[in-house]
C-alpha cells in the first residue's frame, strides 16, 4: 500500500508539471495549426461569416501559382545562405574567442550578441539605411573608391535582391550560435589539447580531429533552428525591407501568406500557404537530421 500510495504521489507530481505545459502547447500550437488546415479548405476572406468549402482547390490553386514556387526557392536560398554564413562565422569568432585566448574576449562576446538583443524591424529599418541609394553608407564606402558617386539601388534588382538580404540575416544571427559554441568549446577538457599539441598537432588538425566532434551536437542543433527559424520567421525582414518586390521577387512563403491573407483578403488561400510551410518544415527538419546523423562523441 505504502509503495502504491509513493508512485501515485510521483505520477502527480510529474503530471504537475507536465500538464500545464502540455495545455498551452495545445492551445497555443495544435489548436492553430488544426484551425489553418481548417481554414485551407475554404475559400473565405477572413472578414465575414460566409465560408465557401472548396476542399483541396487552394492547393490546387498553388500548385499552378509561380510566386509560391519563387517565394518556396527564396526560404530555401536564405535557409542554405544562413546555415553556410552564420556557421561558419560563428565556429570561427568562437574558436577565436577560446582557443586563442584574447584578453578581450568578453568585450567582442557581448558585441557579437547585440544584435540578438534588437528587435528584427530594427534590424530591418538599420540595413534599409546602410543600403539607402542617397544616404546609404555601402554606396557612400563605395564611393570612396570610384571617382563618380556610386548611386546603386540596392534593394531594386529583380534577379538579385535577394541577395541582399542575407547580410543582414547572417550578421543577426550570428551572436546568438557562437555563444552556444563557445560554451560547447568550454565544456572539452584541456587536457585533449594538450596532449595532442605534444603530438604535433596544430590548430587545425585540433579543431578538425577535437572541436569538430566534440562540438557536433550543439552545431546540429543550431543548423536545424537556424533552418526552422529561416522558413518560419523570415517574412518580418523581408516585409520591412522589401515588402516582397521588385515584382514579388523577394517573396518568401511567410510574407506571400501575409499578403494574401490580410492584404489580399484571401483568408483560406493563405492559411492552404500556412499548411504547405508547415509540411515544407517538417520534411526538411527529417531530411536534414537523417544527413547530419552519426554517432555521438562524448567527453569523458
Amino acid at each position: 500500500m505504502k509503495l502504491g500510495t509513493t508512485k501515485w504521489q510521483r505520477n502527480l507530481f510529474i503530471a504537475t508539471f507536465i500538464l500545464p505545459t502540455f495545455l498551452f502547447f495545445c492551445v497555443f500550437t495544435i489548436y492553430p495549426v488544426a484551425q489553418a488546415m481548417y481554414y485551407s479548405l475554404f475559400d473565405w476572406s477572413g472578414s465575414s461569416d460566409n465560408k465557401k468549402f472548396i476542399g483541396l482547390d487552394n492547393f490546387k490553386e498553388m500548385i499552378h501559382d509561380p510566386i509560391v514556387w519563387n517565394a518556396m526557392g527564396n526560404d530555401y536560398f536564405l535557409v542554405i545562405g544562413k546555415i553556410i554564413g552564420i556557421m561558419i562565422l560563428a565556429t570561427f569568432f568562437a574558436i577565436a574567442l577560446t582557443r586563442f585566448r584574447f584578453k578581450l574576449s568578453n568585450f567582442f562576446r557581448s558585441i557579437f550578441f547585440i544584435p540578438n538583443v534588437i528587435s528584427v524591424v530594427v534590424i530591418g529599418v538599420l540595413w534599409n539605411f546602410i543600403y539607402n541609394p542617397q544616404i546609404g553608407f555601402l554606396n557612400s564606402f563605395l564611393s570612396l573608391f570610384t571617382k563618380d558617386k556610386v548611386d546603386i539601388t540596392w534593394l531594386g534588382f529583380t534577379n538579385h535582391t535577394i541577395w541582399m538580404l542575407l547580410p543582414p540575416a547572417i550578421w543577426a544571427g550570428i551572436g546568438f550560435y557562437m555563444i552556444l559554441l563557445i560554451a560547447a568549446i568550454q565544456s572539452i577538457p584541456e587536457s585533449y589539447y594538450e596532449a595532442s599539441g605534444l603530438e604535433g598537432a596544430g590548430q587545425w588538425t585540433q579543431f578538425r580531429y577535437i572541436t569538430l566532434p566534440l562540438i557536433w551536437e550543439q552545431m546540429k542543433v543550431s543548423i536545424l533552428n537556424i533552418m526552422m527559424t529561416t522558413l518560419n520567421g523570415s517574412f518580418v525582414i523581408v516585409l520591412i525591407m522589401t515588402n516582397g518586390g521588385p515584382d514579388n521577387s523577394t517573396q518568401v512563403m511567410g510574407s506571400y501568406l501575409y499578403q494574401m491573407a490580410f492584404s489580399q483578403y484571401h483568408f483560406g488561400y493563405g492559411a492552404a500557404i500556412g499548411v504547405l510551410i508547415l509540411i515544407a518544415s517538417l520534411i526538411t527538419t527529417v531530411i536534414m537530421q537523417k544527413l547530419m546523423h552519426q554517432e555521438t562523441i562524448e567527453v569523458s
